[in-house]
């Protein structure tokens, strides 16, 4: 194998590379073992048809794409590393001369890691961020926490009543027919909540625990299942159960469950302070966000379409992949949101620019201030992946290799760049 290269403008690069003839026949041969089992050819068993035959009845070339696919697996990765070039995308290959006894020439066009000045980032200003917790801020944290607190429990010496949870067997008929998804046994019903069609909880309410009644509704014009719009319905409906909703009261009996204050006014002191500690940690976040923005907007980063397009491509696949985790794919997402893949590439490309130019220029702070991430630091991060991925902080360690150490310690580093610019920032 021999290879060339040459820089191109906005941080791209082409990699020539060129494979003896003798390499490419090794590779037709490996092609051809490995498909002739799925060749069938008269007069011989499937996958025992000599090369040269198959050749004469499909055509010289037959082998060729497979080849050259091999060459190019086995080659690249090899030129890549040789040429010393800081690469940062998937190569676009372009196949350069493929000729029977001649050399195999292909060209890797790829992009480049960009050099970046960032500009002044020492010095950089934002507003001091005003934190206020108002008593009706307090009021509504407290009463979110006594609701999730809540236990429900059953009611047996009143009928049901807005906001129950009635629990209810039903059976729906039109023209005295029941209907397909107009059953179900002891669904848990909210009255309120509009779960049902229209005046069907209404009439729920007042209902006894055994009670059995008829609810007479008509289906929406823009009813979901085409079939039922419109139609008027009758649902037989059996009460089997009433429940209610229980919150505690303020008292010191609750607070004891959920806080170490000794009064009423030191536990709301003290949900005060919680509420105040997370707008401080929100309100740093913003300023760190926007001083990172300010400083990547003032450096000017010549990338390459090429690198842009490689990111963008990764994140669709990270984005396809939480949809595969979450039982969806892309087409069942595009359908139930109303975008388009379109739409969502060009976000993803809008998107794929920010996170590049951000990093890119974090990097090179990193490298004109000699940051670096300490032992110390790099154990506390394998311990924390460690634990995300629930196995031993020693096996975790024996999983990463070397490169990838080198990864995990430019993210630390890059968190710390951060930190760098926020402390010499000038918060007014």
């Amino acid at each position: 194998m021999e290879f060339k290269f040459e820089k191109l403008a906005h941080n791209e690069a082409l990699i020539t590379v060129e494979v003896a003839a003798s390499d490419f026949e090794a590779a037709i041969d490996k092609a051809y073992n490995s498909k002739k089992g799925n060749i069938a050819v008269q007069g011989f068993r499937k996958g025992k048809a000599p090369r040269k035959i198959i050749e004469k009845m499909y055509g010289e070339g037959i082998f060729y794409e497979d080849a050259a696919n091999i060459v190019i697996r086995d080659t690249y990765e090899a030129a890549a590393v040789q040429t010393e070039l800081h690469i940062t995308s998937r190569p676009e290959i372009d196949i350069v001369t493929l000729e029977k006894g001649e050399p195999f020439v292909y060209s890797a066009k790829v992009a480049l890691k960009p050099e970046v000045k960032p500009a002044n980032y020492k010095g950089l200003e934002a507003e001091k961020p005003v934190i206020e917790v108002k008593d009706e801020e307090v009021e509504k944290r407290i009463a979110d926490d006594l609701e999730k607190n809540a236990r429900v429990v059953t009611v047996e010496d009143r009928p049901v009543q807005d906001n129950d949870q009635a629990i209810i067997d039903f059976e729906g008929f039109i023209d005295g027919k029941p209907f397909e998804g107009g059953q179900g046994e002891e669904f848990p019903l909210i009255i309120g909540s509009r779960t049902f069609i229209d005046g069907f909880e209404e009439q729920i309410i007042g209902m006894k625990t055994g009670e059995e009644k008829t609810v007479n509704v008509t289906f929406p014009a823009d009813y979901q299942m085409e079939e039922l719009q419109n139609k008027p319905a009758e649902f037989k409906v059996t009460l089997k159960e009433i429940k209610k909703k229980e919150v505690p009261a303020l008292d010191m009996e609750f607070i004891e469950e959920v806080s170490d204050a000794e009064s009423v006014e030191a536990y709301k002191e003290e949900v005060r302070d919680e509420i105040r500690k997370q707008r401080e940690t929100e309100a740093q976040t913003r300023v760190e966000n926007k001083l990172i923005e300010k400083l990547v907007d003032e450096t000017e980063i010549d990338i390459s379409e090429l690198m842009i397009r490689s990111t963008t491509e990764e994140m669709l696949n990270d984005f396809n992949a939480r949809l595969q985790q979450q039982g969806l794919n892309l087409d069942q997402y595009l359908q139930f949101t109303g975008q388009t893949k379109e739409k969502i590439a060009a976000e993803m490309k809008e998107q794929a620019v920010k996170r590049i130019k951000t990093r890119l220029t974090l990097e090179a702070v990193v490298a004109a201030e000699g940051i670096t991430a300490t032992d110390e630091e790099y154990e506390e991060k394998l311990a924390e992946m460690a634990k995300t991925y629930q196995i031993e902080v020693d096996k975790m360690k024996s999983l990463v290799p070397a490169e990838e150490k080198e990864a995990i310690c430019l993210d630390i580093a890059v968190q710390k760049a951060i930190d760098f610019v926020v402390e010499n920032a000038v918060i007014k």
